[in-house]
């Protein structure tokens, strides 16, 4: 048997990574074998890994001796930060730097870094239609990525630039799935008026990430959208109306309305709506549904995912 190509994956337990690592471990005839960096191989979602043929290795992205040792004999990478764990674009930018670094050191030959627009690039720092944030950003978690992709072009890693979409998990997860009002009513509440908004199923950035690494050389360079599907958020109300089988209304509100709205990254995720909106041709037109589907077959619509995930949404009474 030829030896398999080593898959070294960032955040291996989360969701991005998760959902890659298990897509290549579910396809026995994969050409590549998954490498499991987490900071904890001891969790539960580590064990799962190691028993379906995972190598679960600790690494940890702050540590450039750390990055070394993980991608020692790799092919490839996946490599992605999470801004929700410290919110400091600055340190993500930081870990996509010694990333890049490692992966030119280590002579990778495929990297896909997970990346996001900067927004700056659209809305100027002095453009105050839309609030700076920590002094020098518009969506902090967009910018700090956008802004580290010049490390791996400048290193000269094969990378493509993989960019998500708006997660439906986040119904689920974070608190923005459908909540009842004092009338008794479901409501999903979005910055967005009637625009489109690119979505996806978080498992299935793992499976477009998979379907990138088997197309190999010919999306080195490139800038990979994913989606699902796009739709408005009266569509959303819909499909989760005829998936809850109970009226839900879309609650459209400004911006600005959910800035205020004071939880952590208010200001950052009411701006990333109002950059969707305000510039959904941008946005929707790298999130390319068809090209996704050709990555990744099983892609799912907002309404497939519902079929799969409805009941999960927590439903106050």
């Amino acid at each position: 048997m030829s030896q398999k190509k080593i898959i070294a994956v960032f955040g291996a337990t989360g969701a991005q990574g998760g959902g890659l690592a298990h897509a290549i471990l579910n396809d026995h005839n994969s050409e590549f074998a998954v490498r499991a960096v987490t900071r904890d191989v001891n969790s539960d979602k580590a064990k799962e890994l190691a028993a379906k043929g995972a190598e679960v290795v600790a690494g940890d992205v702050d540590d450039a001796d750390s990055l070394k040792r993980v991608l020692q004999g790799a092919y490839g990478a996946y490599f992605v930060t999470f801004f929700w764990a410290h919110f400091s674009a600055e340190k993500e930018t930081s870990e996509a730097k010694k990333m890049a670094e490692a992966a030119k050191e280590a002579g990778l030959k495929h990297v896909i870094w997970s990346t996001l627009e900067d927004v700056r690039k659209y809305v100027p720092l002095d453009d105050d239609s839309m609030p700076t944030l920590h002094g020098k950003y518009k969506v902090p978690h967009f910018d700090g990525k956008g802004e580290a992709d010049h490390y791996f072009t400048d290193a000269g890693v094969p990378t493509t630039f993989m960019l998500a979409s708006y997660y439906w998990d986040n119904m689920i997860y974070f608190g923005m799935g459908p909540k009842r009002g004092a009338d008794g009513k479901l409501s999903i509440t979005f910055p967005m008026g009637n625009k489109k908004m690119a979505g996806i199923s978080g498992d299935d950035i793992g499976k477009c990430a998979y379907g990138i690494f088997k197309k190999g050389a010919e999306l080195i360079g490139k800038r990979v959208g994913i989606a699902g599907e796009q739709i408005t958020c009266a569509d959303m109300a819909k499909d989760l109306s005829d998936a809850l089988g109970e009226e839900v209304v879309y609650n459209e509100i400004t911006p600005e309305t959910y800035r205020s709205f004071g939880f952590p990254g208010a200001d950052d995720l009411g701006n990333m709506f109002q950059f969707y909106r305000d510039f959904d041709d941008v946005c929707n037109s790298i999130r390319d549904v068809k090209f996704s589907k050709e990555l990744n077959p099983e892609l799912k619509s907002f309404k497939m995912w519902l079929e799969e995930n409805g009941k999960k949404i927590p439903l106050e009474n």
